[in-house]
């Protein structure tokens, strides 16, 4: 795992030097640079050493420098790419290193490269004999990639705040990207919040022709939900997602450094230490868990209890306000591109945990989006219904008096589902997703927003993913939504930045291209069934984890925001002023704080947004 950065055109190996030392906290191992006079490129790495100590050090040239790889991530299947390519007569010179493999590679199979892939990862490769730059980035955006291309200048970087470092680019806060991150709770790709800072697209790539200066970002994936049950019956489906689940964990415990694992007691952690322990000794698994003060929210005695059922070495860590209000400092730049997750918070401290015992950590990520795990899917059919039967006028009416319901500070109650649920039964289904997740939903965006609001413009992208899956059933395409959205822009940009702070890589077997490609393909029957969630994956795991885990409802890695806001300092003051209306923003704040409204995520996002700006716009 690591952080890359450089740049074509203007430019000198200082500013290169200058990137990569922001990058310092995703590689801390080593670095290093290489520079082309000719085609005036450079490419800068910094190195957290995983696998292949001695012989993975970056930048990786061919045997006569022709190509020259800077790599961020981890190929899963590098063992039978190499043996592959071995056969072909690519001769390789590292031990076991996998980014020799994108090396050899790319010789062979060139842009179609990152479809024989099976792992996360960012990647620019510099072909000097054909004068092409290639940057692509993973099928689900488990690493991440920014670039700025305009005249005379193509720059890249694993985080913004390198891209930041070249004396020609700057942070200009752009007001459009601001409201789909009020909407949405993040910014889709390829925007950022940014003018003129791109974020290549999960599943991308881009060639650029150095000598013309051209290139745009192309898709060679997009996880699309294609039913088509695989032969065989319900038993022999369980099997299979039994045999790949197994050979997704198995090849993330390859390591030469130490291992361990997140365990929040949920379904997909649990089931991914149950796997780990068929392949190495139970004991010698480390676990690790972030339990609360606040009851509703621990789930540390169902980690404790898959642990002792598995029999792992288990640490615990808490989370409490103290320790949340000091971390709100360091949101801007942990963060870099803005998510309005307060998960950041415990998912951050428990990789700083985890940190002091092992290097690699294996999480649940995934089996949510791909398995249909979160609460919208039980009230879909519900939904429906109540947006056919219920009049608009009945249903505003409705939305106004669930906004005063009593407030509460305990996880996942019946009022924040319910009010959360209105707001988005007012629109068409395309917009039930990013209103169910965003921190603002559109009368509040018009208002603080001080401008009408297009609900065709802002949700443009959501709209898109909807209207290409017309084939699709209801919770088919909610799922699309949460994989290719939430999943992408939200879940794993939070692990990424969490763990890369204190130089922590961590592996989502979920998103093993193997198992991903096979669920995608069962019927939405397979995933959500009798009003619950991750039904095959509940059959497949049934043997093998306590009942109390395997039944128990979900809970999320939820934060005692509405408790937690009270306790904080006043709203920060706007970091770009007009972008919204800070005094609507005092309102909330003081209606939150009375416990007159829960307002939340608007609020939070405010915090974020403000924090990363702040950040950004440093002198």
């Amino acid at each position: 795992m690591c952080g890359i950065a450089g740049f074509i055109g203007g430019g000198d190996p200082a500013i290169l030097a200058a990137m990569t030392d922001r990058l310092r906290h995703r590689g801390p191992d080593g670095d290093g640079v290489f520079v082309d006079p000719r085609w005036r490129a450079f490419l800068g790495h910094r190195r957290l050493v995983v696998i292949d100590p001695t012989g993975g050090h970056q930048p990786m040239e061919d045997e006569d420098g022709r190509i020259v790889v800077v790599f961020n991530g981890e190929i899963y299947n590098h063992h039978d790419l190499r043996q592959e390519l071995v056969a072909r007569g690519y001769r390789f010179r590292s031990d076991h290193s996998d980014t020799e493999v994108l090396v050899h590679g790319f010789k062979e199979w060139g842009e179609a490269l990152p479809s024989h892939l099976n792992g996360m990862f960012a990647f620019a490769i510099l072909d000097r004999r054909d004068g092409t730059l290639f940057l692509a980035r993973d099928r689900f955006g488990e690493k991440p990639l920014y670039y700025v291309h305009r005249d005379g200048l193509f720059a890249f970087a694993s985080e913004i705040s390198a891209l930041l470092r070249h004396p020609e680019i700057r942070a200009e806060p752009d007001r459009a990207a601001a409201r789909k991150f009020m909407a949405y709770g993040f910014v889709p790709a390829p925007n950022t919040l940014y003018a003129g800072i791109h974020k290549l697209p999960h599943g991308h790539a881009l060639l650029l022709d150095l000598a013309g200066g051209t290139g745009q970002p192309r898709a060679y994936y997009r996880f699309r939900i294609e039913p088509d049950p695989p032969p065989g019956n319900e038993a022999a489906w369980v099997e299979e997602l039994t045999a790949r689940l197994a050979k997704a964990v198995k090849v993330r415990l390859e390591s030469d450094v130490p291992l361990g694992i997140l365990l929040s007691g949920g379904i997909d952690s649990s089931a991914i230490l149950s796997f780990a322990a068929d392949c190495r000794p139970a004991a010698g698994i480390d676990t690790f868990c972030m339990g609360f003060e606040e009851a509703s929210f621990d789930e540390s005695p169902y980690a404790q209890a898959m642990a002792a059922h598995v029999g792992s070495r288990h640490h615990e860590d808490l989370c409490d306000l103290d320790r949340a209000r000091s971390f709100v400092a360091e949101l801007g730049r942990t963060l870099d591109d803005p998510i309005n997750d307060p998960s950041i918070i415990p998912t951050s401290l428990v990789f700083e945990f985890v940190r002091r015992h092992v290097t690699v950590a294996l999480s649940g990520d995934g089996g949510d989006e791909l398995f249909a795990g979160y609460d919208p899917f039980a009230v879909l059919e519900r939904a429906k219904l109540y947006h056919r039967l219920v009049p608009r006028p009945v249903h505003r009416a409705i939305e106004i008096l669930a906004g005063y319901l009593p407030i509460s500070e305990r996880n996942m109650t019946f009022d924040f589902k319910l009010r959360r649920g209105l707001r988005g039964l007012t629109h068409r289904p395309a917009l039930w997703g990013p209103m169910w997740l965003g921190p603002l939903g559109p009368a509040e965006l018009a208002e603080l927003g001080q401008e009408p609001v297009d609900l065709e413009d802002l949700y443009s992208e959501a709209i898109a993913l909807w209207d290409g899956s017309p084939h699709l059933g209801l919770g088919d395409r909610i799922l699309e939504f949460y994989t290719n959205f939430y999943l992408v822009e939200d879940i794993l940009v939070k692990t990424d930045r969490a763990s890369m702070r204190v130089s922590l890589e961590s592996r989502a077997p979920f998103l093993d291209v193997e198992l991903a490609d096979f669920v995608r393909r069962l019927p939405y029957e397979a995933k959500f069934r009798n009003g619950r969630g991750k039904y095959l994956l509940r059959q497949a795991l049934s043997r093998r984890l306590p009942a109390a885990i395997l039944n128990r409802p979900k809970k999320g890695f939820g934060v005692p925001l509405v408790k937690w806001l009270k306790g904080f300092d006043r709203m920060p003051a706007a970091a770009v002023p007009g972008l919204f209306d800070e005094r609507g923003f005092d309102r909330m704040w003081d209606e939150h704080r009375q416990g007159h409204r829960d307002h939340r995520s608007g609020l939070w996002s405010w915090i974020v947004l403000n924090q990363t700006l702040a950040e950004a716009l440093k002198p």
